[in-house]
């Protein structure tokens, strides 16, 4: 299972205009409001030869029903984590140990009502809300906190007002 890759993917930190960051709730744990993990940003698989910043756009409009927003910065280079091995050859289609991550700091331009979880027909979340960026790391499943740590001090400048 070791032999497994890592998955591409990209990811949002979505800011507001007041310079907080959307987390949304996963519809596959509606149960868990205060666990670690079922809150998260929204993020997604990159496509063979799919452009990374396209992606994120991509990502959120199938998972938060818009792409109005503005990229503002990204990571440096890719974030990787691995999964924990209860994990492994179940999660992410079995088919892979991990993902390698490019994050993205973006403005949302829209106001509330143009977010709707509900847009695609494989609704991801089933819940959402602003938070304080410096939330992340407490929201963050344990095999994912360095990588939201990592974006709370790296987006921080991106975290104030618009």
């Amino acid at each position: 299972m070791t032999q497994l890759p890592l998955r591409p993917n990209v990811g949002a930190c979505l800011f507001n205009r007041d310079g907080l960051v959307l987390i949304a709730r996963r519809a596959d744990q509606p149960a868990g409001e205060a666990r670690s993990g079922a809150w998260q940003l929204p993020q997604g698989g990159l496509d063979k030869g799919e452009d990374p910043e396209e992606a994120v756009l991509r990502e959120l409009e199938e998972e938060i029903g818009t792409r109005n927003a503005v990229v503002l910065g990204r990571m440096a280079e890719w974030l990787d984590y691995d999964l924990p091995a209860h994990l492994l050859g179940k999660a992410l289609g079995g088919r892979y140990r991990g993902q390698t991550q490019m994050w993205f700091a973006l403005r949302f331009l829209g106001q509330d009502s143009d977010i709707r979880l509900d847009a695609d027909a494989h609704q991801e979340f089933d819940a959402w809300r602003w938070a304080p960026l410096s939330e992340l790391p407490a929201i963050a499943v344990p095999f994912r906190r360095p990588i939201y740590e990592r974006l709370a001090r790296d987006f921080s400048r991106y975290a104030v007002p618009a």
